[in-house]
């Protein structure tokens, strides 16, 4: 019996996570409507129907929100309370791991991700140690140091550095990564002793309701010391840059809005974490075997190219380049894009309509400057009936595009990779810093020593050398040039959610 739009996978799961979806904000420790009773729709990638709806924060709700936030911070012992920060943080998880299920069809159903991304960095990665890494260092971190003596005219003084809490930290999230990038916010931001506004990304809510439910339901965090407020409204959201009780903005998203925030912030003189956008490039030595560099070529397509780190340049000496041409063609040819509920799908859908069309002029653009599509370049053949109103492009590769291009230099954020072809070392090593971002990187080569020599000289925060991998609570993720401000994870990630204070004083004269 074929199968009817009704019983479609990506169809029952939306079913199923809506009706499990928290629709509710959480301010000041309760779960609350809007202040206004609106609500925004929460609609699936792969089909383009509405799954349910999300409260709609308005500017009362978020004004509340921060001052929540700013009394937890200024008038309890959270900050001060490392035992019950830990506690608290392990308690979270205990809460998540008993919804993990329920989440991962959620993830599915709201963000359009492949089933199999929740097994890695969607859901599994995540959930195994963003929380437990910062709740451990809350006892393993420097919070205080003694400096030598030394003093003045004679005098013997003790000098102390001590790390605190920020204060009260604005999380911004988004919709290609939202629980990962979540929970690798509010892990060291609450270990460290800040309070957080959370504002999620109003094409994925559902994840950061749930969230709010768990800790309001199942965890002892204070009222106010974590808020999580969507809203659709951009000039809402934009309060919490702009509000003097906000101390730091931390949020993960494109390069615009990162900037934006940066000058919004600059009247509060506001710390800012930006985890921005990236053109990462993998670089192949003339060394390399051709075949091996498949496997970092699909990483342009998982998720359907909605990843900042995503290498979406593979630039290929040129004695290979050829063979890698066809190789990756083939391969991307051959990806498996669909219903993202199915295990075998590899690219499910665009985040939404409008990113869709973004991408869709990208490679028209692309085009219309000389270069060739040898693959790709529209919406794929063969879509399910029920996938049909979906945000989906097909994988695409793009070959003869001049290196400073448009298509080469910006990113697209969508399944879209560039080949570029350089004569020598040097070469591949300038055509990959010449661009405005530095997020990730690749380097394969037989020789180690060579990769790594290379990697070493790329301008770019994180860089993996013959498929190794960076990604882990314990290792700092973040950019240079437009990539972004700071990092997420380890000793720094979690160091950047505290400030320094020196104190000094005089000690008695001897004799």
């Amino acid at each position: 019996m074929s199968e009817t739009v009704a019983d479609a996978p990506s169809v029952e799961i939306g079913r199923r996570a809506a009706g499990r979806a928290e629709t509710r904000m959480l301010i000041d420790g309760e779960l609350v409507s809007a202040a206004s009773g609106e609500q925004f729709d929460n609609l699936s990638p792969a089909t383009g129907s509405v799954l349910g709806v999300t409260s709609d924060a308005g500017a009362e709700d978020m004004d509340r929100a921060i001052g929540a936030a700013r009394r937890a911070f200024d008038d309890s012992d959270w900050s001060t309370n490392r035992g019950l920060r830990q506690r608290t943080l392990l308690q979270l998880q205990e809460a998540i791991e008993a919804e993990s299920e329920d989440l991962r069809e959620e993830l599915i159903a709201e963000v359009g991700c492949p089933a199999m991304t929740t097994q890695n960095a969607q859901l599994d990665w995540p959930l195994a140690d963003a929380l437990r890494y910062p709740a451990r260092l809350i006892d393993e971190f420097e919070w205080e140091r003694r400096l030598d003596g030394g003093g003045l005219f004679g005098d013997r003084n003790a000098r102390t550095v001590v790390k605190e809490a920020v204060g009260v930290v604005a999380a911004i999230t988004p919709s290609n990564f939202p629980i990962e990038v979540i929970l690798n916010k509010l892990g060291p931001a609450l270990a460290a002793g800040n309070t957080v506004v959370l504002k999620p990304d109003p094409n994925t809510p559902w994840n950061a309701t749930r969230l709010g439910r768990l800790i309001a339901e199942r965890t002892d965090i204070p009222a106010g010391v974590v808020n999580v407020v969507p809203t659709a409204s951009n000039e809402v959201a934009g309060l919490l840059g702009a509000d003097p009780r906000v101390d730091m903005v931390s949020f993960t998203g494109s390069t615009a809005v990162g900037r934006h925030l940066m000058r919004v912030g600059a009247d509060t003189m506001k710390r800012t974490f930006l985890e921005l956008g990236g053109k990462s490039a993998m670089i192949v030595l003339d060394d390399a075997n051709p075949g091996h560099v498949i496997p970092g070529a699909i990483g342009a397509c998982v998720h359907a190219g909605q990843a900042c780190a995503a290498n979406t340049r593979m630039l290929v000496h040129r004695s290979l380049f050829d063979e890698a041409v066809a190789n990756v063609t083939m391969a991307f040819a051959g990806v498996p894009v669909g219903d993202p509920a199915l295990p075998s799908t590899l690219v499910g859908p665009l985040i939404s309509a409008a990113q869709k069309q973004r991408v869709l002029d990208a490679i028209d653009g692309a085009r219309r400057d000389g270069a060739e599509i040898v693959v790709g370049g529209g919406v794929p053949d063969g879509l399910a009936d029920h996938l049909r109103g979906g945000h989906f492009v097909a994988p695409t590769v793009i070959v003869g595009a001049d290196p400073k291009s448009s298509i080469a230099q910006d990113e697209v954020f969508g399944p879209v990779l560039v080949l570029i072809p350089f004569d020598d070392d040097g070469e591949a090593v300038r055509i990959a810093n010449d661009s405005a971002f530095g997020l990730a990187g690749a380097v394969v080569s037989k020789s180690a020593d060579r990769a790594m020599a290379v990697a070493r000289r790329i301008r770019t925060g994180a860089i993996g050398v013959n498929g190794g991998m960076y990604y882990g609570a314990d290792a700092p993720f973040g950019g240079f040039k437009n990539s972004g401000v700071g990092r997420q994870c380890g000793i720094e990630g979690f160091a950047q959610y505290t400030e320094t204070k020196t104190i000094g004083w005089r000690l008695p004269r001897q004799g």
